[in-house]
């Protein structure tokens, strides 16, 4: 069994555990073809049910990735403007991963949510690692806007672009 997930405020937002509810609105930013295709893991299009089944392993006791959702509710916005997450790896290191829905892009509510999470380290890491894709450099900006740096150039699969796209892989070394 994981440990719970902490709920994690910022300025503006709230990052919290998923629930069931959250499930609309991630299916609804997932479904844009642009969001989709910055991640490795969300398919385009969205087949039925994949909110749903993607809610229900985040609030799974024997999951191996914590996901949060970016709520704004507090500041009169939606409650899910997006999601950060990490992946436990071997060795005390985990694996960071973020979207926020179109939408809110250049708003900095990404830089903002992984800051807050890399700053509470709920998973007690010693690194942190993330890649994004090499046609993506604001994802990048927010990596590099939190103290990651750069580790190298690799591939992932995309699943919604169906292929092997570019990556720039970086690394954040944790104090402690």
């Amino acid at each position: 069994m994981v440990k719970d997930q902490p709920v994690i405020s910022t300025e503006r937002l709230v990052l919290r555990p998923l629930r069931r509810s959250d499930a609309g609105l991630i299916a609804h930013y997932t479904a844009d073809r642009r969001v989709a295709e910055g991640t490795r893991a969300i398919p385009h299009p969205l087949p039925p049910g994949a909110a749903e089944a993607f809610v229900a392993r985040a609030i799974d006791p024997e999951r191996t990735e914590d996901v949060w959702a970016i709520d704004g509710s507090a500041g009169g916005l939606g409650e899910v403007l997006g999601i950060v997450s990490l992946t436990r790896m071997e060795d005390q290191q985990s694996e960071l991963g973020f979207w926020v829905g179109a939408g809110f892009w250049n708003t900095g509510f990404a830089s903002e949510a992984v800051s807050a999470l890399v700053a509470e380290n709920p998973h007690e890491a010693r690194t942190i690692f993330a890649e994004v894709f090499q046609d993506n450099p604001g994802s990048a900006r927010v990596l590099t806007n939190c103290g990651f740096a750069y580790l190298g150039d690799a591939e992932s699969w995309s699943v919604a672009r169906n292929s092997r796209v570019p990556t720039w892989t970086y690394l954040r070394r944790m104090s402690g």
